[in-house]
């Protein structure tokens, strides 16, 4: 069991004059054989940071950690990032076995000792070993992603992070995988970054919480107290979206998020919040000062959280 931490960590696209910060200051840390749960909308920035944690995307600052250690991007790699779509994660033209074994350490030299090692993982992420002479386009999109795992476990990670991994999946096969994941995270000791836009499949395998909105950590927390008694206005929407299908209370809180572009002065959430300035005009503070998080529960980055009115009772929907 490692610890993955993000200490500070920013990503930024394009030019200084014409680009994107993706990714804007985060700091987060995945505790050793524990689950933290990313959740936020489309483009938060949640999977640049994924990206970033494997060195697929350069950081702009910051530093990514494993046990006080830069996590490391070349030979073996600890941590191992499995993409939210098994369609396209899949070489179509590499069977399974080969697709699992390309992943595996050196020092699995022989053919048979890699052959037992495939079966082995496909076993463990519940298929038959026969599946290892399959084709990708011969399996189902769970089996794609159960396979998906088996790859990234047979480089012999101590972190797994998921990205969206059940977004691309039918909902009949998605609580499959969760179980399967949260067996594997059990079984084997791993940490697990678990990210997706979905709070209800995020709650399920989560033991902490993060919540995220444009390129920010806004909440984070253990997740039973983040979801039994949340602070940011956004985890608050997020939580209502889940328990009801019935649709906003307030035009402002059904708007479009910002453009990610040119991020709002202040609070970053202000022009979609319900509890502010939009709608209650004395917190001008919310349109020119970043809230600072210290000292708040859950880290909550929001002028007024503790003033936040109680949930509505969400029943049988946890």
């Amino acid at each position: 069991m490692r610890e993955l931490r993000f200490e500070d960590v920013t990503v930024r696209y394009g030019t200084e004059r014409r680009g994107l910060t993706a990714v804007d200051g985060v700091s987060l840390t995945v505790p050793a054989g524990a689950v933290v749960g990313l959740v936020g909308e489309s483009g938060s920035g949640k999977s640049t940071l994924a990206r970033a944690a494997v060195g697929l995307t350069p950081t702009t600052g910051g530093r990514i950690l494993l046990d006080g250690e830069p996590v490391p991007h070349r030979g073996r790699r600890p941590v191992q990032l499995v993409f939210q779509d098994p369609y396209s994660s899949l070489d179509p033209r590499m069977t399974v076995g080969s697709s699992i074994a390309e992943t595996m350490p050196p020092s699995l030299r022989r053919r048979a000792d890699r052959r037992a090692e495939v079966a082995r993982l496909l076993e463990l992420v519940g298929l038959p070993a026969e599946r290892a002479d399959r084709y990708p386009e011969e399996l189902s999109g769970g089996q794609r992603q159960r396979v998906a795992l088996a790859r990234a476990l047979a480089g012999e990670p101590q972190v797994i992070i998921a990205d969206e991994l059940t977004s691309a999946l039918d909902v009949s096969i998605q609580g499959a995988v969760l179980n399967l994941v949260r067996d594997l995270q059990r079984r084997l000791r791993l940490s697990i970054l678990f990210i997706s836009h979905d709070l209800a499949v995020v709650r399920y395998v989560s033991d902490h919480l993060a919540v995220m909105y444009l390129g920010r950590i806004v909440e984070h927390g253990p997740a039973a107290d983040v979801l039994d008694d949340p602070q940011h206005p956004y985890t608050r929407e997020l939580l209502a979206a889940v328990s009801s299908a019935q649709p906003p209370d307030s035009d402002v809180a059904d708007a479009e998020p910002a453009d990610p572009h040119h991020p709002p002065p202040g609070c970053r959430f202000h022009p979609r919040c319900p509890v502010g300035p939009l709608v209650r005009t004395e917190r001008e503070i919310c349109l020119d000062t970043e809230p600072d998080p210290t000292g708040r529960r859950h880290h909550a980055a929001c002028h007024f959280a503790a003033a936040a009115p109680p949930l509505p009772d969400r029943g049988d929907s946890r």
